[in-house]
């Protein structure tokens, strides 16, 4: 058997290098010293490591690539990460400018080596999710078992390992925060091998992902929020670079962004974002964790403006903070909420600061932290966490150790005035006192501060209790319950805090999209983010991987979801052209369960017109929605002569009569045999205020034109109970 290096080979070379280039201040000092070090790395001949196991899964290729042959003759980058990790996420953007400046033809190719944390992330298509997420677009394997990690002794997420043409090791980095030294190495390395004739400009077989996949309204939302005064919802469509603010029933009313990322201020039209996460609406206000941007963004609804309350930009180290908002660096803030702080009254936005592990606070008016200084309004300051990733509670918020909170829920009254948190690292639910700033445990984790490795998904009370990467939290004040979205877990939980009880309440723990007759038989996958409506009737998820949003009825027990009326994907109609075709805007998709009814073929002559009678009946104890835009459409695939000249949509706004919709046969039919197709789509609410669905059918009606030319016309029903 052949014997490969691994890190600890090269780490007592790579450690003179280190050390050298910390004492030169050059650039070309610096190049220099690299050049000397990669001539060195070119004498030893026992820097070979191993290729990839066969029978890995690749993700944005043709197929398998080897390190004997595809990547033969290329510097490749190994990133060992895994999805869940901040540190492997603030790592990509580095990548990505690595890839914009030098391309597979320049020598250069990226993969990532995904090495899974959690047992919930060795899943293939929780990888691909991620992939998609985070707009990954080199080649990934999945690595489930750690093979390679194992094989070269790497130690933590993220590691960069960089390979010489014949699979050689040349460098290594540990951590995030390394972009220039990459970047020295890799010019470096490009240059050296250039030069000596051993790069080779082939291929390698990139095929991303995303290019199979069919567009979608929503793309990986990661939070949403209610407000109960107008009851507009905000959801964070991450995978868009959008926020969008709907009504209750689904009737998209502002979008926000997307689809492209970016960072602007202005209108609501030029805004950008880039992979919003946490998001808080009050009144024509939203608040948004501008995630990738480093930024927490206003957007004002009645003035049509979004602007940047804390962030500059570019990701910050700063562990401390206490600058005015547009002054003060951040990281990665993935929640947000709104509240005060114990006896001020004034309020504060709430930050989960993601990216250093941390709680912080922006003061929207004048204040005071527990245990803190008086602040100014604007000023934007940590508030409990010492920054190092821990599951460490403590009476003292900055000697607490968070491990990146992703989920905010404010519990304002007594006796718990508190931030509960998702706590993602540790697996645990934790408090956070608005009176005294005490970080204290909940549900999940272990005792060990340091254990960061103590998931699972157990019932139970307390520490006993067991969680799998939580992301959202919502706080119900009537019933003092905590909702918890139990993400890797693909389940959702209820926490009561007093009692430190944990129980499942939605969810097979299996990854699914499935709309069970129970909540228990209901499947989710990821759901990253929730919120309670209808004066806590309802709960609302943010359904991650699956792309939607579902409801929750606390009361019946059901769950349906949650439609999205996108109006300028409804307005569809043939309009009079002046070419031959009429010309034809989109319509939406019948989503798949909609059932396609094909009738019998009706006998009619030229000259005469298809009345068709549409007669639907809503599901029992169900009404139409007013607000969302129900309507029909009627088509004729490959015989649009048929209805050439006239619009072919219409509203549904009211179910007891059957609807009459009317086409002409022409003098001189193109085809004797062509067929109508009559598509409706129904958004009906249940009529004491439940969840709201969407309901669809697909009619087709064949015609059979005879040779003679009649008068008259000949009616047809189509009938169909939802």
């Amino acid at each position: 058997m052949a014997s490969y290096s691994k890190l600890s080979d090269l780490f007592p070379i790579q450690s003179q290098l280190d050390y050298a280039l910390e004492n030169d201040t050059t650039q070309e000092e610096k190049e220099n010293l690299v050049h000397q070090y990669l001539h060195k790395i070119d004498e030893k001949d026992d820097l070979i490591i191993p290729d990839f196991e066969e029978g890995l899964e690749w993700l944005n290729t043709d197929g398998p690539l080897s390190l004997r042959k595809e990547l033969s003759g290329k510097v490749v980058v190994l990133d060992f990460f895994t999805y869940c990790c901040i540190n492997c996420v603030h790592l990509l953007p580095d990548l990505h400018q690595l890839e914009q400046s030098y391309t597979i033809e320049d020598g250069l190719v990226v993969i990532g080596v995904h090495s899974a944390k959690f047992p919930n992330e060795k899943v293939l298509q929780n990888v691909r999710s991620a992939v998609l997420r985070y707009d990954i677009t080199h080649p990934v394997v999945n690595d489930s078992d750690a093979r390679l990690w194992q094989e070269l002794e790497v130690s933590c997420w993220p590691t960069l390992v960089v390979l010489g043409p014949r699979g050689n090791l040349l460098f290594s980095l540990v951590g995030e925060g390394h972009r220039e030294q990459l970047f020295l190495f890799i010019a470096a390395a490009l240059k050296h091998y250039r030069e000596q004739g051993l790069l080779k400009n082939h291929d390698v077989g990139i095929k991303l992902y995303r290019d199979s996949l069919p567009p979608s309204i929503l793309s990986f939302p990661g939070k949403i929020a209610m407000d109960p005064s107008s009851k507009q919802l905000a959801i964070a469509d991450t995978g868009h670079n959008r926020v969008l603010v709907v009504s209750h029933t689904g009737q998209l009313l502002h979008t926000i962004g997307g689809p492209s990322s970016g960072r602007r201020d202005g209108n609501l039209s030029e805004a950008q974002f880039s992979s919003p996460q946490g998001v808080f609406i009050k009144g024509d206000t939203v608040y948004v964790a501008d995630t990738e941007n480093h930024l927490v963004r206003k957007i004002n609804l009645s003035e049509g403006k979004v602007s940047t309350l804390a962030g500059i930009g570019v990701q910050g180290t700063d562990k401390e903070g206490g600058a005015p908002g547009p002054q003060q660096p951040i990281s990665s803030p993935w929640d947000v909420a709104l509240g005060n702080a114990g006896t001020f009254s004034g309020d504060i936005l709430w930050i989960a600061m993601a990216g250093t592990h941390q709680i912080w606070a922006l003061f929207l008016e004048d204040g005071k932290l527990p245990k803190g200084s008086d602040s100014k309004k604007g000023t934007c300051v940590r508030f409990a966490g010492s920054g190092n990733e821990e599951n460490r509670n403590n009476a003292y918020p900055y000697k607490a150790g968070l491990a990146q909170p992703s989920g905010l829920a404010l519990a304002p009254t007594e006796p718990w005035e508190c931030l509960f948190i998702a706590d993602s690292e540790s697996s645990t639910i934790r408090s956070l006192s608005l009176k005294d700033g005490a970080v204290k445990h909940v549900v999940g984790g272990e005792r060990d501060p340091l254990n960061l490795f103590a998931f699972g998904d157990v019932d139970g009370k307390g520490i006993d209790a067991k969680l799998q990467h939580p992301l959202g939290v919502s706080w119900d004040e009537g019933s003092s319950l905590l909702y918890v979205a139990d993400s890797y877990n693909h389940k959702i939980k209820v926490v009561d805090p007093k009692t430190k009880q944990s129980r499942v309440l939605a969810g097979t723990g299996k990854a699914g999209n499935g709309l069970g007759p129970s909540f228990l038989e209901s499947s989710f996958n990821e759901p990253g983010g929730l919120c309670l409506g209808e004066g806590g009737k309802l709960l609302y998820v943010a359904d991650t991987n699956n792309n939607c949003i579902k409801v929750l009825d606390l009361e019946t027990k059901t769950i349906s979801l949650f439609p999205i009326a996108v109006q300028q994907e409804v307005d569809a109609v043939f309009t009079t052209s002046t070419s031959s075709t009429p010309e034809v805007r989109k319509l939406p998709k019948l989503p798949k369960s909609a059932p396609v009814l094909t009738m019998p073929s009706i006998t009619v002559s030229s000259g005469q017109s298809v009345t068709l009678f549409l007669k639907l009946a809503l599901p029992t104890g169900t009404k139409l929605t007013e607000e969302a835009p129900s309507f029909w459409s009627l088509s004729a695939e490959g015989n649009e002569w048929l209805l050439e000249g006239r619009a072919v949509t219409g509203s549904i706004s009211d179910l007891s009569e059957p609807i009459s919709i009317v086409s002409s046969i022409p003098a001189a039919p193109a085809s004797p045999d062509p067929t109508l197709t009559l598509d409706a789509w129904v958004y009906c609410c249940l009529s004491e205020g439940g969840a709201c669905m969407m309901k669809a059918v697909s009619f087709k009606q064949p015609l059979l034109i005879g040779s003679t030319s009649q008068e008259g016309s000949v009616a047809v029903t189509l009938e169909h109970a939802f």
